[in-house]
């Protein structure tokens, strides 16, 4: 079971993946990052993906029959942003982020895999 380092190498042999980042979206603080990030800063990247996956996570409108959100995809004309929120033991307020190349990466495929390795990240 892979940690944290470990999952988010694992997330950028992915196609396209330019980074990635474990964030906690209670604190805005990343946990573990890897590659560039969109605006040059990972901890200002951490705080502004961790206002959106707050919102999100938060809005009954975004949640069906009381399920919780899995992730969020947000699509640029450079790039695609995925969010994908992980269950912990504890409160489960992180998620990972990949941004993705447009040109080169596979939104579904990341989707799948980022969701792999939610399943399989080891916190603690």
């Amino acid at each position: 079971m892979p940690g944290i380092d470990e999952c988010l190498l694992a997330a950028m042999v992915l196609p396209g993946a330019r980074g990635a980042s474990l964030v906690d979206w209670t604190s805005g603080l990343a946990l573990g990052t890897v590659g560039d990030s969109p605006n040059g800063d990972h901890e200002a990247t951490a705080a502004e993906t961790a206002e959106l996956a707050r919102m999100a996570a938060e809005q009954r409108a975004f949640s069906t029959d009381g399920l919780p959100v899995e992730d969020v995809i947000i699509t640029a004309p450079s790039g695609y942003h995925l969010l994908r929120y992980v269950e912990t033991a504890f409160d489960s307020s992180v998620f990972l982020h990949l941004w993705l190349d447009r040109e080169d990466g596979n939104l579904a495929l990341a989707r799948l895999r980022l969701r792999s390795l939610a399943e399989q990240l080891v916190l603690g």
